[in-house]
């Protein structure tokens, strides 16, 4: 992934990967999910280039992009902390266990810390529910989340 490249850049990539994928039904997720892929999130000046590629209003695109929570503005942080937030998980203490991790942060969901350490989002279940709260931190998923696991999570995030 790279985060830092020319707006060129971006154009110039992202014209190649809307040209491989558009030819998929649907191809406007597939190409937004690889755009993300690339760049780490979904850079501004891409929207009108996808809407063109694909003959779409630059709205539409818009539209799709602010819909989906996994969609993101800019890059996230070098760790992604991702906290449940479906009904299974709230029954379970995920509210108090969010204002915890938040607090511990010092920042809110969709926000990365200043350090560029973590960005913290909330994920409507994880399929977890069992062993709720959950959480993900990068791609290791976290089960029945308490205060020893959490202070296990932040010390990895500070490393």
């Amino acid at each position: 992934m790279n985060m830092r490249i020319s707006a060129g850049g971006f154009t110039e990539r992202s014209l190649e990967i809307i040209r491989e994928l558009k030819h998929l039904e649907g191809p406007m997720l597939p190409i937004l999910h690889a755009i993300q892929d690339e760049f780490g999130y979904v850079p501004e000046e891409v929207k009108p280039v996808i809407a063109s590629e694909l003959n779409l209003s630059r709205a539409e695109v818009h539209g799709v992009v602010t819909f989906y929570h996994d969609f993101r503005h800019e890059p996230a942080g070098r760790h992604v902390l991702k906290l449940c937030r479906a009904e299974a998980c709230q029954s379970m203490g995920s509210d108090q266990l969010a204002d915890r991790v938040k607090q511990l942060l010092g920042i809110d969901f969709h926000q990365t810390t200043l350090d560029g350490a973590v960005t913290l989002e909330p994920v409507f279940c994880l399929g977890l529910c069992a062993c709720a709260p959950a959480a993900m931190l990068d791609d290791e998923v976290y089960g029945r989340v308490d205060e020893h696991c959490l202070s296990e999570m932040m010390a990895e995030v500070r490393r």
